[in-house]
């Protein structure tokens, strides 16, 4: 007779939680689902991406370089992702955040 006073409070607990975290997407389950599009790939350069993706919506202002262990970095915006180069190269892509209720990076610093 104990038990069943116990399964039931749980599974209400558990189903609240469950409800209460069903409207939150994650920006990894995005990316996880999304992995088979194409994106641009560590290595390629700035004429490689630009012929593949055409031209970025943005083309952040470049950070860094103030000194010579420090290059500069180079960000570029698209819709889905943001490419980051280190000279002509790709260093990084980061998927951007797709909508307010999603759980994923900031904006990058403008």
């Amino acid at each position: 007779m104990n038990r069943r006073f116990l399964v039931v409070p749980l599974s209400v607990c558990l189903g609240l939680a469950a409800n209460a975290f069903a409207g939150d997407t994650l920006l990894i389950e995005r990316v996880q689902e999304t992995a088979a599009q194409a994106a641009p790939v560590r290595g390629w350069t700035s004429q490689q991406v630009q012929a593949r993706f055409g031209e970025p919506q943005q083309k952040l202002e470049p950070r860094g370089g103030q000194k010579r262990q420090w290059p500069t970095i180079h960000r570029w915006v698209y819709p889905a992702f943001t490419v980051y180069f280190e000279r002509d190269r790709v260093i990084d892509v980061v998927a951007n955040q797709a909508g307010p209720d999603e759980i994923g990076p900031k904006p990058p610093i403008r």
